[in-house]
């Protein structure tokens, strides 16, 4: 016998949206921060049992409390940004880099290398400079490689790029072990490379330089030939190979650049921290929250300043409020309240650009034009047995046939001139005859 299957249908289903203008999508995101701003501080006064009042004072004073957390704030904005500017030119391309984390670690690494190896017989200026060129060169090879074999064999530059990152890892602690050979697995703080402050304030110089950086990169992705060639191959590589663009030279140039910027990303975390070092957990994880700033800021350099601010608002804001509140591991209560600030967030990402449509709507549609046709039809088959009640189908179709049969009767009849063509001329009746007596003799005779 066989077996019924039972077929389960979703209530509802999901187009794109295409019909919402800007400023209604951006009224839509704003209000969803501030119901995340809410239901964190709910959330944070349940745990902590305090109240929400003190949940706000205590985000805002963790990241502008004093000047030195404010530039700590900041710097650490920056970081975060620069990593996700480094992305921006590979998701503009589909390319889906998650190797930002690895490049990153290698241009970092690339920095103390130079510090290690030539920091005490260089001039301070020269061997920043050095370290700025091997820090971008480095990061450019770790995002030229798997760049390589997308162009050539088409590979899965995700999983490619993910592993790449463990392999940054694991070089960063082979090089730390022929450093520190003593098993304590840490190098110290670097007595050379520091220029934070080189305006005479710590992390000034690497606000100033990120906020180059963005303005560059704007403006390279937006209004520059090979912006627009990345743009062409992202929306549709047939299209890109149509018009004469060399996809895979794209693709190469593109990935080359997207590393160079995690480099120089390493070389900030390094060079322009007031305490240089290297460890394995130096980009702390950025490399990954740099897609979700990304991906916030619609690969769009200038309003990724605002999602990469929310972000390290939140986090360091979070710390604050757990360490205040003496709540245990300040990262786990961050990594809560942020996680909960940003699933609202990407929900009403989501809402903006599509469309849940309830399919129960369209029953009771369907349900009702149904209802109509059966009430139409029960009105024509009423029609129709009055009609049959007067006279049958057999009944009408005899009566046809005697009338034309009498009318053609009728017509031969009075016609004298038939002469067997399709035409028939009737006769016209002649005046009548007075009768008289010569009449009368002629029709005797």
């Amino acid at each position: 016998m066989a077996s019924s299957k039972i077929k389960f249908e979703l209530p509802f289903h999901i187009t794109k949206r295409t019909d919402i203008v800007a400023w209604k999508a951006w009224l839509v995101r704003g209000g969803a921060i501030v119901i995340a701003f809410i239901l964190t501080a709910i959330v944070s006064t349940i745990l902590t049992k305090g109240d929400m009042g003190g949940f706000f004072k205590e985000m805002f004073v963790g990241t502008m409390g004093t000047a030195n957390k404010a530039l700590k704030f900041l710097n650490g904005w920056v970081m975060l940004l620069m990593i996700g500017l480094a992305l921006v030119p590979a998701f503009k391309m589909k390319f889906w880099n998650i190797g930002a984390e690895g490049q990153t670690l290698m241009g970092a690494l690339a920095s103390v290398v130079v510090i290690k190896e030539w920091g005490k017989v260089l001039p301070e200026e020269v061997l920043i400079i050095l370290m700025l060129l091997f820090s971008i060169i480095f990061g450019a090879i770790w995002g030229l490689i798997p760049a390589i074999f997308k162009a050539i064999w088409n590979t899965n530059e995700t999983l490619f790029t993910l592993m790449m990152n463990y392999i940054a890892i694991q070089l960063v602690l082979f090089a730390i072990n022929i450093w520190a050979p003593n098993g304590s697995g840490t190098i110290g703080i670097l007595k050379y490379g520091s220029f934070s402050d080189a305006f005479g304030m710590n992390y000034i110089i690497n606000i100033v330089l990120v906020t180059i950086v963005t303005a560059i990169l704007f403006i390279y992705i937006k209004y520059s030939k090979h912006g627009y060639e990345i743009n062409v191959v992202g929306e549709s590589v047939n299209t890109a190979k149509y018009i004469g663009i060399n996809v895979k030279s794209v693709i190469i140039r593109t990935m080359v650049l997207s590393g160079a910027l995690c480099g120089l990303a390493g070389w900030f975390l390094v060079g322009g921290s007031p305490t240089p070092t290297i460890n394995s957990t130096l980009v702390a994880g950025r490399g990954f929250t740099a897609i979700l700033v990304a991906w916030l800021g619609q690969l769009n350099p200038i309003i990724m300043l605002g999602s990469a601010f929310l972000v390290v608002f939140m986090q360091t804001g979070a710390a604050q409020v757990a360490s205040t509140y003496h709540i245990g591991s300040s990262s786990a209560f961050g990594s809560i309240v942020v996680g909960l600030f940003f699933v609202i967030v990407i929900a009403a990402e989501f809402l903006v650009n599509y469309n849940v449509v309830f399919k129960i709507h369209k029953h009771k549609k369907v349900a009702k034009t149904a209802d109509s046709l059966a009430t139409f039809g029960n009105k024509v088959e009423k029609e129709e047995t009055k009609k049959e009640d007067i006279i049958t189908e057999e009944q009408f179709e005899e009566e046809l046939e005697s009338i034309g049969t009498r009318y053609f009767e009728r017509t031969i009849t009075k016609s004298k001139n038939f002469e067997g063509n399709d035409t028939f001329t009737p006769q016209k009746e002649k005046p009548p005859v007075e009768k008289t007596a010569e009449n009368e003799e002629k029709e005797d005779k």
